[in-house]
């Protein structure tokens, strides 16, 4: 079978872990060099010398997604190397946690700068070379939190509400430039990120009850929605965000048995 992927440049942000790995590692196996970014080299080394092994083509890029310059600096590196760059999947992120009243503005704002902030700078600096080529893909990672309310996360929840619109406004700006950009809405995800609210099989158990597939997903499970959003196999598809949740997003309230 022909990879969907072959000879595509892509960029991954938070490419250490979780989504952004199993992201990195799908579509290197399918032929795209991927270059993983983030704020510590040894994660990102771990994941790059793991899909070298497995015969994939990887590079790695230390930055903060959160600083506009090496955001950029970081893009155009790429495209100095490369000469190209074919899809950017936005997928880093950071969030506060507490109660609103206590929420201070310097903790507001920081679920921000790597969110929209990052995600912005990425689209804005990958867009031009795109739009140049007449083409490219943009993929970025929202989640359920951005379309429905979360108690004591209400920052990050509003943060991954922007990268909806913001996602929409990208497409229908560059649609007629060749570019497309679409977001995914993960729900539930067995990450690093998620470790706390999974730490035992009860925690686990009283999770999955309210998913109507009744357990969380696997990071690859969002990863293979990204990737199909990433490849020609979407070409008509831009301005979408489409729920990878279990079907959590489509449920009014939760029947539990028993």
């Amino acid at each position: 079978m022909t990879s969907t992927h072959q000879k595509q440049i892509a960029l991954v942000t938070g490419g250490g872990s979780g989504i952004g790995e199993a992201t990195a590692r799908l579509l290197a196996s399918r032929g795209a060099t991927v270059v993983i970014c983030g704020r510590r080299a040894e994660p990102l080394e771990a994941v790059a010398a793991s899909i070298r092994t497995d015969g994939g083509q990887v590079e790695t890029l230390v930055l903060d997604v959160s600083d506009e310059a090496q955001m950029t600096q970081g893009i155009q590196g790429i495209v100095a190397r490369h000469g190209q760059i074919d899809l950017v999947v936005n997928n880093a992120m950071a969030y506060s946690w507490g109660a609103i009243e206590d929420t201070t503005t310097e903790a507001w704002r920081s679920n921000f700068l790597t969110t929209v902030d990052g995600t912005f700078w990425a689209c804005r600096e990958a867009g031009r070379h795109m739009k140049a080529r007449g083409k490219g893909a943009i993929v970025n990672v929202s989640s359920i939190c951005g379309i429905f309310g979360m108690p004591w996360m209400a920052g990050y929840s509003a943060a991954k509400a922007a990268v909806l619109n913001f996602t929409k406004a990208v497409a229908a700006e560059w649609g007629p430039a060749g570019v497309r950009c679409n977001a995914v809405i993960p729900g539930v995800v067995d990450t690093p990120a998620t470790a706390g609210m999974l730490q035992d099989e009860k925690s686990r158990k009283n999770t999955e009850k309210l998913i109507p597939l009744r357990r969380v997903a696997s990071a690859h499970e969002v990863a293979t929605l990204i990737a199909f959003l990433g490849s020609d196999d979407a070409s008509y598809i831009t301005g979408a965000c489409i729920p990878v949740d279990g079907g959590r997003s489509a449920e009014l309230y939760t029947v539990l048995e028993g």
